[in-house]
């Protein structure tokens, strides 16, 4: 798959029997339709289906960012805030092919997610340490 802000080829990150796209160069993270979902039950911390619902219907969020192509059909992304504060701006395929984060931005979700509803089986600090290892935000 080809990062969709810098074009680098990505490579496959398994976690859980979970396959992510992750971009070496600019740590960005493409999250295939429902890869979202089973990543953060992997780590005990269960969403409603509402808040995963409510990231493709939402509004388009004000953001001076650039939009990006689908690495999956090519079409423009829309992009949505998700999280507290400070609120993420992720890139959300219309077509509900997945979702990009920007290097840092799963990191920011699942300390926003863990600080609200702490983790049924791993500690928050493993949850913490294996993104901050395969999803660091870039220097």
């Amino acid at each position: 798959m080809i990062c969709p802000v810098c074009k680098c080829d990505m490579i496959v990150v398994e976690y859980h029997n979970i396959e992510l796209d992750y971009c070496n160069s600019c740590k960005g993270v493409w999250f295939d339709s429902g890869e979202l979902e089973l990543f953060l039950k992997s780590q005990g911390l269960e969403e409603p289906k509402e808040f995963f619902d409510d990231i493709f219907t939402s509004q388009e969020a004000i953001s001076s960012e650039k939009k990006r192509n689908c690495p999956i059909c090519s079409r423009k992304m829309k992009k949505v805030a998700i999280g507290g504060q400070p609120e993420n701006i992720i890139d959300v395929c219309s077509d509900k092919h997945g979702l990009w984060f920007d290097g840092g931005e799963v990191t920011q979700l699942i300390r926003h997610l863990a600080g609200e509803r702490p983790p049924k089986q791993d500690s928050k600090e493993q949850v913490i340490s294996f993104l901050g290892e395969v999803f660091e935000a870039p220097e």
